[in-house]
């Protein structure tokens, strides 16, 4: 009889446990997505946010994982850890493909669906076996971008590359500089991203080459001081400036006239779309893209979020294009409210 009672007891003790468990823990699936990014680079908050949201929507647990001082050797090793703690699903850019292919390949040898984003390629992405890809596509940004600055009468520009190591980084400054018939070589600063660093460079660079007629920025980790570089030297609006992404500071100087555009490539995008991606894929038992991407256009949470935030991606068969589009004066105001935050 006591014997009974004791197993009684024990499964409802069970049948409790299990009930907490399903209410403190999503039942959907844990996720992680790692960046290249240091700490210090502001512009991937707008993917923490988005991360989040879809967490939110999708009821699953997400982690976000970088090396705080940007070094890729950590964020191979993250890749690994990655691999090691049984993701349901991992979301990762790449970076460089030399460095990550190898601790990438440790987690796809698992069986663990991978979604890149933001840097590398479709095919870099198609080798390392992720569902899909979802990002800019850099070069062809980087000549868009010099295509307008030529037609505007610049021949000559300078690059503010502050993350010199990132193949991607090297592929905007390229396409900018194809587009106006220069050498990308002779064209392009390493700065580095500490801003005294990058406003000395600026300087320094501008005036052992007074003819420079453009700035291109990378990024807010170059496009905040160099715009401050200009402004010391009494050039902020007077030379043709221009960056990749947004940030508070790049809304003010496009309001400003300081900046003549900035190349937005909807960063939310990549993270929420990583998140929702690997999602869809665990819950339904799928990693076709076609069948992944129509359940995402059906899904009426982001659908919503599109249309309150002013994002709009573009679908192709194993890729999701989130840039180029171009913020200017003509349209700053739209994206201002979100700037930094979902844009």
């Amino acid at each position: 009889m006591r014997t009974r009672w004791l197993s009684a007891l024990i499964l409802a003790l069970a049948g409790v446990a299990s009930a907490f468990a399903a209410n403190v823990a999503p039942a959907n699936g844990h996720f992680v997505l790692i960046s290249h990014a240091a700490d210090s680079d502001v512009w991937w908050n707008t993917v923490k946010n988005a991360i989040e949201q879809a967490g939110d929507d999708y009821g699953v647990q997400v982690d976000y994982r970088n090396p705080p001082d940007g070094d890729l050797a950590g964020m191979a090793r993250l890749l690994e850890q990655a691999a090691a703690h049984n993701y349901d699903g991992v979301a990762f850019d790449i970076a460089d493909y030399d460095v990550l292919s190898r601790p990438a390949a440790r987690i796809t040898a698992k069986g663990i669906p991978v979604v890149t984003i933001n840097s590398g390629t479709t095919q870099e992405s198609a080798k390392l076996g992720a569902i899909m890809h979802i990002g800019q596509p850099e070069y062809a940004a980087g000549k868009a971008a010099g295509e307008r600055a030529r037609a505007a009468g610049v021949k000559s520009f300078v690059c503010i590359n502050h993350y010199a190591t990132n193949a991607a980084s090297f592929q905007r400054c390229k396409g900018f500089a194809d587009a106006l018939g220069v050498d990308v070589r002779k064209s392009m600063v390493d700065s580095g991203v500490d801003p005294t660093v990058v406003r000395s460079k600026t300087g320094a660079y501008l005036r052992n080459h007074p003819d420079t007629q453009a700035v291109l920025a990378l990024g807010p980790s170059s496009a905040e001081p160099a715009l401050q570089a200009l402004r010391r030297m009494n050039l902020a609006g007077k030379i043709y400036f221009c960056t990749f992404d947004l940030s508070p500071a790049i809304i003010a100087g496009i309001k400003s006239g300081e900046i003549a555009f900035a190349i937005d490539q909807q960063p939310y995008l990549q993270g929420y779309m990583a998140i929702a991606v690997l999602a869809i894929a665990h819950r339904d038992r799928t990693r076709d893209p076609a069948t992944i991407i129509a359940a995402l256009k059906a899904n009426p949470k982001f659908q919503a979020r599109l249309k309150t935030y002013g994002l709009n991606p573009v679908y192709g068969v194993d890729e999701a294009s989130t840039g180029p589009s171009y913020v200017t004066r003509d349209n700053v105001d739209l994206v201002a409210k979100y700037a930094g935050q979902f844009r």
